[in-house]
């Protein structure tokens, strides 16, 4: 099974950029390369800031892009969303029963969970939270798995990362995440930080995917959240196989063809 993701789309209102950088444009360049790329693919992720603070019809137009697709897609929020706005827009798209934007789905060797980290009352800063309510959810959707694989899909990394200001800004009540999801996840697919970071975590493998719009720096440094960069664009390639999970990240906007025969006998 081949899974699409695109994190941190920050759709904003027509004709708006960031750092000159055009989310449309390259939301409709995200979507056309990959399904030339990867046809094969069964589903699409959106993982959280789909919006740049959810500018009036963002969600409706980005309902009608996604509709030319031929297969499902599944979202989550990020801090930067309205989850009112963008369930009235996406009605049919599943919901917990607390109403938050948060589901599952289940192949014959995977579980893949779909958190909703959008705080109930917005942090000024932009951090992630998961309430009682979505912490016992999640509790329920291990508990559900079986002998499937989990994997989990949220905005809010529930780990620091090395940078300052956006690990201030992470899944604020990370304990919580954590008392359930330890040794019980095979591997965390993340946003928020608009930079491709991996590793493992309280012995969980995680992987951070890159925004498709702007980037952050690799500063270790600053303790700002707003630093951006106008690095290559990029989504994520999940490949979901019996043994494990295996994660790609394209940079799509440094070419638009396909691969190119080269006169070495390897790579």
């Amino acid at each position: 099974m081949k899974l699409i993701v695109l994190s941190d789309l920050h759709l904003t209102a027509p004709g708006e950029t960031i750092i000159g950088i055009d989310p449309w444009a390259r939301l409709d360049q995200a979507l056309a390369h990959a399904q030339q790329v990867h046809p094969d693919a069964t589903r699409y992720v959106l993982l959280g800031d789909l919006t740049h603070d959810a500018p009036p019809g963002s969600y409706e137009r980005l309902a009608a892009r996604l509709a030319r697709l031929p297969v499902p897609v599944s979202m989550i929020p990020g801090n930067h969303d309205d989850r009112a706005a963008l369930r009235a827009a996406f009605p049919d798209h599943p919901v917990c029963g607390a109403g938050f934007v948060q589901s599952l789905t289940d192949t014959e060797t995977h579980r893949l969970v779909f958190l909703d980290t959008l705080a109930d009352a917005p942090d000024p800063r932009h951090a992630g939270a998961l309430c009682p309510a979505r912490l016992d959810w999640f509790a329920r959707a291990l508990d559900g798995a079986g002998n499937r694989k989990v994997v989990v899909f949220m905005h809010h990394p529930p780990l620091a990362v090395g940078f300052p200001g956006m690990d201030r800004i992470g899944l604020l009540d990370a304990a919580g995440f954590w008392a359930r999801a330890r040794g019980r996840v095979a591997h965390l697919v993340l946003g928020h930080l608009h930079r491709t970071v991996s590793g493992t975590w309280q012995d969980t493998g995680f992987t951070v995917l890159k925004s498709i719009t702007h980037q952050s720096p690799l500063n270790m440094h600053d303790t700002s959240t707003g630093l951006c960069v106008a690095e290559p664009g990029a989504y994520g390639i999940i490949l979901l196989r019996p043994e494990g999970v295996v994660v790609h990240s394209d940079d799509f906007t440094l070419t638009d063809i396909g691969p190119v025969q080269s006169d070495a006998r390897s790579v």
